[in-house]
């Protein structure tokens, strides 16, 4: 196998010192291997400093060699040219956003706008093949005048004129933003405008001379998970430094942040403020007139969803008594009347939806009028409009769509009840329907034509039996000749994790880079994910996140079962909680795969919570501070789980540097262990972008070829090719 020279002197450097230090390393009780049980016994350390000189000669030694190999691959070039047209294209459904006045604003990124451009229209010209666009702020130009790496991250303008706005802006893709005033009408940043530097956290408008700011303001401002733990009132003139103290959280807190509730008419009902406590668990308070606070009596885990005719939609993700003594399950949207609620908590709370065991709400918007809801059973998906009632039972109906798809309610207007709504499947291309709530009626106002061949091709729906009996669904996009002989090479997706469900969808790279090619693509709806609602995902919480490891597994058997596939044909793939799955699959059951793609994974969970914004996740995964904790995560973190002598095929593992929500020190320990116990490895670092690895459109083409090119040569190609 090809090596560069930097490469192979690095890994004899590095090997060596291993090697050295693991003599050394005190033994852990809890693990028979010992290694990286603490951080005295990890010798890969220095692979956490991101940008520090040896971890950064380690990154270009490994880029240098991977990108060798798989960019030398004869297939790579035009892989990489069908990503490239594919992510590039103009072909593409602008997503969009109802402005109060009824216009429609869309960010868009193609080969002229790499980094993408804020533009607007009229919604009768949006509804036309070839709408007239007007440019509010072209990122690609702001980044040459200024001569930054900006990455867009979004816009948020003061109702309900919305001609003031505060636009984030990221260097090379971090989740911290630095946020600018926008004047819309004349398409320029204000002068002497609020600007807040750099930093993880929010901001949002009370009025136009007031925000709500929750960022790093210096020593002891930040929780433990690196978020913000104070909100500030920041009043124009003021410096940041100068704005008001009116909330503070607590250290081990994950994060707090505020927000005002509008009704349609963008007239504030009520400012709020968040105190996230874990990932799951939170608070949510009340900031009164006189500056003081009161908190609200809501379920630690609940999400508020609407203000709709002046009612305040819930949905509740445990089982609750409410202070009316009504009981309310897992799962339940209820409603009260918000200034009622906010006078006396024991007002009693309407039933909106109460979800069956296979069914789960995977979102909810409202329009001037009506709550719509995407409801999906069995993972397949419907949209339903609820009319509220203050005196009684909110009355039901089902927009007129597709079924047995994915659909996806998105923006909706708060001048009249119109709402857009995706629809899509793994065979058919994504439609946007315009949907009026009121009447029921949707029509289709955009529709992608074919990126891929899919003549011929079926979606079945299965079942596998996992570990413990739970019947885990699964989908299967294949060729309907496919042979039923082990001999199809296949791509088993995963993810499993915070309460993420994973959606029929349409995927033009799959498609064309996989499906097209003869490749059979899977994925797996593992506990952990939010298929089935809340309880689907508190399923494979802390203690019992190894169910949602075994029910991979079990497709993966189930895979091989049916014939689908074998192990020389069966590859994985998942990313960041996904890519933890990847490392679970690899160190559990190895013999079942002959590839994985690796991507900006969590990998040392004794170590994830120390880690950027790793804290933030022990809720899903546990503390490793706490012995009884650090003992079931101890079972299953694939860093230190990774042993000699097993049938590891080669992977594929790659990270950014500019990551900073998933440390890219996971990813390059991981590979770096796996050399040192003698394995091949291909790694792979974009020193652009952030957590979704790709800053601009060409890296996302590069980083799709690449994996596909792997992919090809572990799955389809002969084991002696390999």
């Amino acid at each position: 196998m090809f090596r560069s020279a930097a490469l192979a002197a690095l890994l004899a450097t590095t090997a060596l010192s291993s090697a050295a230090m693991a003599q050394t390393a005190p033994a852990s009780a809890n693990a028979p291997s010992g290694f990286a049980t603490s951080d005295a016994a990890d010798p890969y350390l220095w692979l956490e400093e991101v940008e520090g000189e040896r971890a950064m000669e380690w990154v270009r030694a490994h880029n240098e060699h991977s990108l060798g190999v798989l960019q030398g691959d004869p297939r790579y070039a035009q892989l990489h040219a069908q990503a490239l047209e594919i992510v590039q294209s103009r072909d593409r459904i602008p997503g969009v956003g109802f402005n109060h006045d009824g216009t429609l604003d869309n960010f868009w990124q193609d080969a002229t706008h790499v980094r993408g451009v804020w533009r607007t229209t009229t919604l009768d010209s949006y509804r036309t093949a070839e709408p007239v666009w007007e440019t509010i702020l072209d990122i690609d130009a702001l980044s040459t005048a200024e001569g930054k790496n900006w990455v867009y991250k979004g816009v948020t303008c003061l109702p309900p004129q919305e001609t003031r706005c505060l636009v984030s802006l990221s260097d090379g893709g971090k989740d911290a933003v630095t946020v600018r005033e926008f004047d819309r009408a004349t398409r320029t940043f204000v002068a002497d405008g609020f600007i807040l530097p750099e930093s993880k956290g929010g901001a949002s408008w009370i009025d136009e001379n007031t925000l709500l700011v929750s960022r790093d303001f210096g020593d002891g401002t930040l929780t433990d998970s690196g978020y913000p733990r104070t909100v500030r009132l920041m009043r124009r003139g003021q410096t940041i430094e100068q704005a008001t103290t009116i909330f503070e959280g607590q250290q081990t807190d994950v994060s707090v942040n505020a927000y005002t509730l509008r009704n349609a008419d963008g007239v504030v009902k009520a400012t709020l403020i968040n105190r996230g406590i874990n990932f799951y668990e939170g608070e949510t308070w009340r900031l009164n007139a006189d500056g003081t606070t009161t908190q609200l009596q809501l379920p630690a885990k609940s999400n508020i969803n609407a203000l709709v005719q002046g009612q305040l939609v819930v949905t509740t993700d445990q089982d609750w008594t409410a202070p009316s003594g009504q009981e309310f399950r897992t799962g339940d949207v209820i409603a009260w009347n918000l200034e009622q609620w906010l006078a006396n908590p024991a007002t009693p709370a309407q039933l909106i939806i109460r979800p069956t065991e296979r069914e789960a709400i995977e979102g909810i918007t409202a329009t001037r009028n009506k709550l719509v809801v995407a409801l999906y059973e069995n993972v397949r998906g419907s949209v339903y409009v609820y009319q509220p009632n203050p005196s009684g039972e909110w009355a039901r109906t089902r927009l007129d769509l597709p079924q047995n798809v994915t659909v996806g309610v998105g923006s909706a207007s708060e001048r009249n009840d119109q709402v857009f709504v995706s629809v899509a499947g793994y065979l058919n291309p994504s439609s946007l329907y315009l949907a009026d709530a009121a009447t029921g009626q949707a029509d289709v106002v955009k529709s992608l034509p074919a990126k891929f061949d899919a003549t011929g091709m079926v979606v079945e729906q299965f079942e596998a039996r996992s570990a413990d009996g739970t019947m885990i669904p699964y989908f299967v996009v294949h060729k309907g000749d496919m042979p039923m002989d082990g001999s199809n090479p296949t791509l088993l997706y995963g993810y499993g994790g915070f309460q993420s469900s994973l959606l029929p969808g349409y995927s033009a790279t799959v498609g064309k880079l996989w499906l097209e090619r003869g490749g059979v693509y899977v994925i797996a709806n593992t506990r952990g994910g939010g298929e089935f609602g809340p309880r689907w995902h508190q399923a494979a919480l802390q203690e019992n996140r190894q169910r949602a490891h075994e029910d991979f597994q079990a497709v993966a058997l189930d895979l091989e079962a049916r014939n689908i596939t074998s192990q020389p044909r069966l590859g994985i793939m998942g990313g960041s909680q996904g890519g933890l799955f990847m490392g679970a699959m690899l160190t559990q059951r190895p013999d079942l795969i002959n590839g994985a793609v690796i991507q900006v994974p969590l990998f040392d969970m004794l170590r994830f919570h120390k880690l950027l914004a790793g804290a933030s996740w022990i809720a899903e995964y546990g503390n490793p501070d706490i012995p009884e904790q650090r003992a079931w995560i101890e079972q299953y973190s694939p860093y230190q789980n990774l042993r000699a002598g097993q049938p590891y095929p080669e992977v594929f593992i790659h990270t950014s540097t500019k990551d900073d929500r998933v440390h890219p020190g996971h990813a390059r320990k991981a590979a770096a262990r796996l050399e040192e116990l003698g394995y091949p490895v291909l790694f792979y670092e974009n020193t652009d972008g952030g957590h979704a690895a790709g800053a601009n459109l060409q890296e996302t083409a590069r980083r799709l070829a690449l994996e596909y090119t792997y992919l090809t040569r572990r799955l389809m190609d002969s084991p002696a090719q390999q």
